[in-house]
């Protein structure tokens, strides 16, 4: 097929805006990994730059050493993974059952689901509910009060009610109960689903702020992003920037902690994104 000059003028065009959005996306990332890598004198002296003129570890190095961030990163990985897996178990089940069309209540069970989408308890009640609960200081807090996200309900559900009602009948007929046909027949048949929410419910996790924030108290127990938080705050106090080795809590320091926060993520999607391109599309086909 022949190209007209117009369609080179179009394509141009479409690669220049694409670029341009993938340095303006880039250059911040490129801009906090590079600091990492640089001293506070030279960050606070020239103010932004891309190259360090010294390069060094320093910032790394304090981190690894530092009880707080590595106990902190322990309890971001702990709460991720048994939160992933509370979230997958869940979900996963309850959207099974709910695209079952003969199951009784379904309907006014996914109107609940629905009305969750829109409205919520609040800050206040779900605290009071936590607290009578007795799982303050708890990471239950963090788990059951997001352990189950309607809008990935809805599109899992959608995508189980996609399965032929034939495999469902001939693996009866062989005998198979309905969790050994969950187990068997459909989670292996469901992976880009499942690793797509995978990779959902592990970011949620990992970055999970707020609720810690409200639910934790104990310093033991934070998460990176709440200790991230406790680590700006004694930044902006000088009477508190320095630590026992007289290391400040400087902008290379602050830098070094966002890149190692996102470097576990960064690791998992790979093993995920064959999955994940395909889960991308759940629901919106019928198969």
């Amino acid at each position: 097929m022949k190209t007209t000059g117009t369609d080179r003028i179009f394509t141009g065009t479409v690669y220049t805006i694409l670029i341009v959005c993938s340095l303006v996306v880039l250059l911040p990332f490129l801009y906090v990994v590079l600091v990492s890598f640089a001293t506070k004198h030279e960050v606070l002296s020239r103010g932004f730059f891309l190259f360090p003129k010294e390069w060094t570890l320093n910032s790394y190095q304090f981190l690894f050493r530092e009880h707080n961030f590595l106990k902190a990163f322990q309890n971001s990985l702990w709460i991720t993974f048994v939160g992933t897996v509370i979230n997958m178990i869940l979900t996963s089940l309850m959207a099974y059952a709910l695209a079952k069309r003969w199951l009784v209540g379904r309907k006014t069970i996914n109107l609940l689901v629905l009305i969750t989408m829109l409205f919520n308890g609040g800050i206040i009640s779900t605290y009071l509910v936590v607290n009578g609960l007795h799982l303050l200081d708890t990471y239950w807090s963090i788990w059951l009060t997001g352990a189950i996200a309607p809008f990935h309900l809805i599109v899992m559900r959608s995508f189980f009610q996609s399965f032929p009602i034939e495999l469902e009948e001939s693996s009866r007929m062989d005998g198979c109960g309905e969790l050994r046909l969950f187990w068997n027949i459909v989670v292996p048949l469901s992976m880009p689903a499942i690793a797509t929410f995978t990779l959902f419910y592990m970011v949620q996790n990992w970055n999970t702020f707020f609720n810690a924030l409200i639910y934790i108290n104990d310093s033991d127990k934070w998460p990176l992003q709440v200790y991230l938080r406790q680590m700006l705050i004694e930044a902006a106090d000088s009477s508190m920037s320095l630590d026992i080795e007289g290391f400040e809590y400087g902008p290379p320091v602050k830098m070094a902690t966002v890149i190692v926060t996102a470097v576990p993520l960064l690791i998992v999607y790979p093993f995920l994104q064959k999955y994940f391109n395909k889960g991308m599309l759940l629901g919106s086909v019928k198969g």
